[in-house]
């Protein structure tokens, strides 16, 4: 249950654009996201969809203070916009390592 901690913790900052996230802490939130939209979906589309737009707000925050974490803007997401190419690169920027202390603040103490 260690690692629905990281979900429950992105949820309840869901307005939370600054500051920083671990490798960790976003990949384990997007883990869950995805179990949780998928056993949805099957269950009925509609919640799914619900489920979705519910978590969009949250979904960015993490986002961003990813980025944050790779000393990076968190308008980076925008990229999301672009099929293919923009989702390649926004991955790769997610799995890269923290960039130290930086403008967005220290490092958090996950990977």
């Amino acid at each position: 249950m260690e690692y629905f901690n990281y979900f429950t913790d992105a949820l309840s900052k869901y307005t939370e654009f600054n500051g920083r996230a671990s490798r960790t802490q976003y990949w384990m939130y997007v883990l869950i996201y995805v179990i949780i939209a998928v056993v949805l979906g099957l269950i009925n589309s509609w919640l799914a969809l619900i489920f979705e737009l519910a978590l969009l707000s949250p979904s960015l925050a993490i986002g961003a203070r990813r980025l944050h974490d790779t000393d990076r803007s968190g308008l980076w997401q925008l990229l999301w916009l672009i099929p293919i190419l923009g989702w390649i690169v926004l991955i790769i920027f997610f799995v890269l390592p923290s960039d130290g202390d930086n403008d967005y603040g220290p490092a958090p103490q996950a990977s």
